[in-house]
């Protein structure tokens, strides 16, 4: 690939910046090519060889142009047909039970969001913090004498002043304690996947009626592959 030089010798010898530099596409290289041609000495003409050889360095330039090209057009083919598929796996884990560990949720207008979140033992109390997309926080929702295992809770959408928030995606803050002592608190579920939603090309599986989407799903597996006595996980589909 061809450069434009930014130095310049001044003159006592030193060189110096002039500019940026700047890379040449094959057009310039064309039109650097014709000047040369329209502006030789008629008495000393170009040799063959010459011409040649700046033709095949045209040739090549003009072929790493297509094959980049080609590469960048290859990249979004990829990553659509990766969508699709994974669109298409979504519908196919609709009613059967889902294991998810996820840190917010989808909240639609007019619709409560339940939130599913997994105790390691007993706390006094539970502390969540719901952030916006731009890390904001817009509300928090205290829980008292959490029992260990699986809880849950309904948020209706609404931030610390009672006003109803946009719709958007959630991200949700958790902290607890027992007897003074700082808790983990995992936000987590398994569930049947209830339904899927698109939105702006991504799937979110309905899970116990928490929105998560596809991407934090760690295992899916047949009714009751999680629950009711079944404690072999070989047998579950990997996401």
């Amino acid at each position: 690939m061809a450069f434009i030089s930014p130095l310049a010798v001044d003159s006592n010898g030193n060189t110096r910046q002039t500019g940026s530099l700047q890379q040449l596409g094959k057009d310039d290289f064309l039109q650097l090519l014709v000047a040369q041609m329209e502006n030789q000495d008629p008495l000393e003409p170009m040799s063959n060889e010459e011409s040649l050889a700046q033709l095949a360095q045209f040739s090549s330039l003009e072929q790493m142009n297509n094959i980049a090209d080609g590469i960048s057009q290859s990249n979004d083919l990829d990553f659509l047909q990766s969508q699709s598929l994974n669109n298409v796996m979504a519908t196919s884990l609709v009613g059967k039970d889902a294991k998810a560990s996820y840190s917010g949720v989808y909240y639609e207008p007019g619709n409560e969001t339940t939130i599913n979140y997994t105790m390691p033992s007993n706390a006094d109390e539970v502390v969540f913090t719901i952030r916006d997309s731009a890390g904001s926080a817009v509300t928090t929702i205290t829980q008292d004498s959490v029992k260990a295992g699986v809880n849950s809770f309904v948020w209706d959408g609404t931030n610390s002043f009672g006003n109803r928030v946009d719709e958007g995606y959630y991200y949700i803050e958790a902290a607890a304690t027992l007897d003074g002592n700082s808790i983990t608190p995992s936000l987590s579920l398994v569930g049947k996947v209830e339904s899927v939603i698109y939105r702006d090309g991504t799937a979110y599986l309905t899970v116990g009626g928490t929105e998560i989407p596809l991407g934090d799903i760690e295992a899916v597996g047949e009714p009751g592959a999680f629950t009711g006595g079944n404690d072999d996980d070989s047998g579950n589909d990997d996401v």
